[in-house]
């Protein structure tokens, strides 16, 4: 089942134009830091926030240096998301530029 009302992923503004173009990919949005300062991917994946609540919270740590944005992330089934250690989420793989959009 694919629940995807309430999946986000905050990246810097200076992702934007990669992610318009090739969706959510690791390895091609090195234009900034991490939401949570890392100069490196932490996972080979991406970060997806479950509701507006998480977030908010990534927006509000925001480590990047400068303004992020929130991206609603849609198609994802939540059944492949894997926890970080820490209470946070991530896909393994990569989302297509069709299933995000700016929030």
């Amino acid at each position: 089942m694919f629940d995807t009302s309430n999946l986000f992923h905050v990246s810097s503004m200076l992702n934007r134009q990669s992610i318009a173009q090739h969706g959510l990919d690791w390895t091609r949005m090195g234009a900034a830091p991490g939401i949570a300062g890392s100069r490196r991917p932490e996972v080979e994946g991406i970060f997806v926030c479950r509701g507006e609540e998480e977030a908010g919270f990534f927006l509000q740590i925001n480590n990047t240096g400068g303004p992020v944005d929130l991206w609603s992330v849609e198609g994802i089934d939540e059944g492949l998301l894997l926890d970080n250690g820490n209470g946070f989420v991530y896909l393994p793989g990569r989302v297509p530029a069709a299933q995000v959009r700016l929030a």
